[in-house]
């Protein structure tokens, strides 16, 4: 793509119709868009015109279309087409900064963002001039350069605080800190005294209290690893500046420096070599009374929030994504002054929290917000350590948790105007959810009924709160690893329950609330056959759901949550009468059509698992409605997209199961398309795997005579690939396909085949693969073939007693034995990199299992071998009745002594002995 106008005129046109309402519009503009990603310059040419665009609408949606097209192609896969040319990766890296620095604050940030994601991966061997070039624009005294190169500095530096611990994380650490460390906290300093030159321009402080608030992300960033000695020095002034900012006026409390410097606070107070900076009394007073208290506080903003943005308010207070407010910073405050002043602190905040109540209780209309403040101090107070799954695992012994909800908690929830309040009553569902492995359960089964009343509350965070509070309840497990409340104590709620989360998903603001639809995914999960009489109601309801989200899928939790459900739908009622899998593909049919032919693509991989349950319940043959798509699912564009391929090769697995023989005879012209599926998979590191899944499902299902054109060349791709690329991973899949063949086909074809693509192949697969690494198969099925397989090539096999392939058998069976009694060998050699699917970048590629639609193993074998070890012994005896003295003379020339006392083991469990 050249850089001219033309081509520029026509990238706005096609950008415009990007931010069409109407799908017809939009959806073939963003084809396009995916469509040229490969080519040279087309990054350029957004550059281009984020840069010169007079229309500002074109220049921001440029700048998130670069931003998203370096999330999904910056990082190189193996494997995977590198769309981005070195060319173009230069000269990114090379006008980047300085296009950032220049332009807007919207577009900055966007800039910024691909700034963070590319340093993330090149920074700092591929990119090694970034840190000094930001550097330089600290010199600029442009405080609207400095900020943008803070705001940059703190994307690309924010990772430091989730990363675990490494010698190449700390060595990078220390190659920022040795370049940016000074710098920063002169700009710190020199910041610091331009807010008192300034202190009455408003308009400057704003700018000033700004790059403060990015200065102090950046030391909390550059801190959190604990490499104390870069900043100790200046320690105690650092937090003295922190300490005087958050004591001075209002004006400043309006800024979101407060909470960073309250973050700072935080996370020195935890350190055991600061401990010494607040252990006088008068400081952590002057803290819990001056810096904590206040800003405690439900403020006018957190107010409006609530009922104007509920949806940013969920967020930032459920998901942890709060960092930034002044609440969470004192939340955070306590929690870290407590780990080692515990006795102080709850002292102090005990008084203020029987204040704030009694405040409440003389006049709740007007006090309702010292109630609230009260409820947050006792939970930060009483939260010792918490996990996702279980709320607060560890509790401030000295704060009485179930007192307090029997005294203040109780009386919220049970109020019969669920409208009264809404705040106190969120605080009120949130403390159940928080401390639910902390309260004795006679406690959370009255709450329970409350909370289910509670999710016809108007207010959008309410009923939020409540369905997520259910969704974690039902999910809560106990030491037994069963649910905390089982099934039998929820029952007497179902109907209530199930009508009133449907209600919910119908309230304004709710219509795609993802905690509702977790919550009912999971309340039918726990439910199981309690929910079938309703299903025939549901199912309509979350089908109509379904056909509406997909006309423009904006929120992917959701829409997961929504398979999940109907997947446990099926799952639940088809378990109690199979036959009703007839209904469920009357109702999801026709919506799944239209998602396949408008190529929904973020639906696409669920209406395929979704498929492949449906037709895994089918009993008998492939009904015609799944043989008409067949031919559409061998479609080469269908497998271009990663997040396909898992789906895809079960689905074609399913069909396979159901139906390999009404493939084979009508639709005999599909097998070399079914099999070019294969070669595509087996070529890829990333993906090979799931080619030997469809291989060894074709073995299994499909009538011998159908593939046996075929074979040589099946095993000729495979050695190919081994020639090529012998990854560990390929070796395991590839030895367990061959002893499935030998299962299926039997030993002497799996010898003939291997001798007839070359003269004594067999034996260097048997010496070079299968007894060197036969002890790497992992997986109870796995090595049940395995040892299956390699059981017949032992005694089955003439060719192993007969010729120069003699000499491998007593190193096979002895690599069999330990198969059943070594250790697993999971190394894998140093140089080898693997590619996880869920690793591959950018949203397009990215698959999400459906839990409720899992596959249970195959077992490919069956019954039909109960015990190996059993079937190996009686296999040997049969093959020593039949060249009687051979076998103990080989065995006892050349096995392993510990090897032949386990054979002897087998050979008296199976009652034979060896002749």
């Amino acid at each position: 793509m050249e850089i001219n106008d033309a081509n520029l005129q026509s990238l706005t046109e096609v950008l415009r119709k990007t931010l069409d309402p109407d799908p017809t519009v939009r959806r073939p503009a963003e084809k396009f868009l995916e469509s040229v990603e490969g080519n040279q310059n087309y990054p350029i040419l957004l550059l281009t015109l984020l840069e010169k665009s007079q229309d500002n609408v074109i220049r921001v949606c440029a700048a998130v279309t670069f931003k998203n097209y370096i999330k999904r192609n910056w990082r190189i896969v193996e494997d995977e087409p590198n769309k981005i040319s070195e060319a173009d990766r230069s000269a990114i890296k090379a006008n980047i900064v300085n296009l950032m620095l220049s332009s807007p604050e919207q577009i900055q940030k966007q800039l910024s963002d691909a700034i963070s994601i590319i340093g993330r991966e090149d920074f700092p061997q591929k990119w090694p001039d970034l840190l000094r070039e930001m550097v330089n624009r600290f010199q600029s005294r442009d405080f609207n350069i400095i900020n943008g190169v803070l705001r940059t500095a703190h994307s690309l530096f924010k990772r430091y605080r989730h990363e675990f611990k490494s010698n190449e994380l700390w060595m990078e650490i220390k190659l920022v800190l040795d370049t940016f460390a000074q710098p920063l906290t002169e700009l710190f300093k020199a910041t610091i005294e331009l807010c008192q030159t300034h202190s009455t321009n408003v308009s400057a402080l704003k700018i000033l209290f700004s790059s403060l608030t990015l200065i102090s992300k950046l030391f909390y960033s550059l801190n959190f690893q604990d490499l104390p000695e870069f900043f100790e020095d200046n320690m105690a002034t650092w937090m003295t500046n922190f300490h005087n900012l958050l004591t001075l006026d209002n004006k400043l409390l309006q800024t979101d420096l407060v909470s960073n410097a309250i973050q700072f606070l935080a996370s020195v107070c935890e350190r055991p070599h600061y401990k010494h900076l607040f252990e006088d009394q008068n400081t952590l007073t002057s803290i819990c009374e001056k810096v904590i208290i206040p800003n405690m506080e439900f403020r006018s903003a957190d107010e409006e929030a609530f009922e104007d943005n509920s949806e940013e308010y969920i967020r930032r207070d459920l998901e942890g994504s709060d960092i930034d407010t002044r609440r969470r910073a004192a939340c955070d405050l306590v929690r870290g002054l407590c780990k080692f002043f515990e006795g102080s602190v709850t002292g102090i905040f005990s008084g203020y929290v029987n204040s704030m109540l009694a405040e409440y209780a003389k006049n709740p209309s007007a006090n309702w917000k010292h109630k609230d403040a009260a409820i947050y101090l006792v939970t930060s107070l009483a939260s010792k350590a918490q996990t996702q799954k279980h709320g607060i695992t560890q509790a401030n012994e000295l704060v009485n948790l179930t007192e307090f909800f029997v005294n203040h908690i109780l009386t919220d929830l049970k109020s019969p105007n669920l409208n009264e309040f809404p705040v106190l009553k969120a605080d009120a569902i949130k403390y159940v959810m928080i401390f639910r492995s902390q309260l004795p359960k006679e406690q959370l089964l009255q709450a329970v009924p409350l909370l289910v009343a509670h999710l016809q509350a108007e207010s959008i965070v309410q009923h939020t709160y409540t369905a997520h509070a259910l969704e974690r309840l039902f999910t809560m497990r106990g030491s037994n690893n069963s649910t905390l409340l089982s099934p039998a104590e929820i029952v007497p709620f179902t109907e209530q329950l199930l009508n009133n989360l449907f209600k919910a998903l119908a309230l304004p603001g709710s219509s795609e609330n993802e905690y509702i639809m977790k919550a009912v995914m999971r309340s039918f999960s726990l439910l199981q056959e309690a929910i079938v009489p309703y299903i025939p109601t549901l199912i309509g309801q979350l089908t109509q759901k379904l056909l509406l989200v997909s006309k423009n899928p904006s929120k992917p939790h959701f829409n997961h949550y929504l398979f999940e459900s109907l997947c446990l739908s099926i799952r639940i009622t088809c378990k109690a009468n199979p036959t009703t899998v007839v209904s469920f593909e009357e109702a999801l049919f026709p919506v799944f059509t239209e998602i396949l032919q408008n190529d929904v693509q973020e639906f696409v991989p669920y209406v395929f698992q979704v498929m492949s349950l449906l037709l895994e319940i089918h009993s008998s043959s492939i009904p015609s409605s799944y043989m008409a798509l067949f031919p559409h699912l061998l479609q080469p564009v269908l497998w271009e997209r990663t997040g396909n391929i898992p789906p895809l090769v079960r689905l074609l697995q399913a069909y396979l199961q159901r139906g390999g023989s009404i493939i084979a005879n009508t639709a005999t012209d599909k097998i070399p398309g079914l099999l070019g599926v294969f070669q595509k998979l087996i070529a890829s590191k990333a993906n090979d795997h799931q080619g030997f899944y469809l291989l060894s499902s074709i073995i299994e299902h499909m009538p011998p005579e159908s593939i046996s054109q075929y074979r040589k060349q099946i095993f000729i791709l495979l050695f190919q690939r081994l020639q090529s690329s012998k990854t560990t991973k390929f070796i395991k899949s590839f030895l367990v396909f061959i002893n499935l063949y030998c299962v299926k086909y039997g030993a002497i074809a799996l010898q003939e085949i291997f001798d007839d693509i070359q003269p004594k192949m067999f034996g260097m697969v048997l010496e070079k693969l299968v007894i060197p690494d036969v002890q790497k198969i992992s997986g109870q099925v796995e090595k049940k073939i395995c040892a299956v397989g390699i059981t017949k090539v032992l005694t089955e096999c003439p060719a192993m007693m007969d010729t120069d392939y003699t000499k491998l058998w007593t190193p096979l069976l002895q690599a069999l034995i330990g198969l059943f009694e070594l250790p697993e060998d999971d190394s894998i050699p140093d140089d080898e990199h693997f590619i996880d699917i869920e690793d591959t970048p950018g949203y397009q590629t990215a698959f999400s299992q459906l839990a409720f639609a899992g596959k249970k193993e195959h077992d490919p074998i069956g019954d039909a071998v109960g015990n190996p070890k059993i079937l190996l012994a009686q296999s040997l005896h049969k093959l020593s009745t039949a060249c009687p003295g051979r076998v103990p003379s080989m065995l006892s020339t050349s096995l392993d002594s510990e090897a032949l006392k386990f054979l002897q083991g087998y050979l008296q469990a199976a009652s034979v002995q060896l002749v």
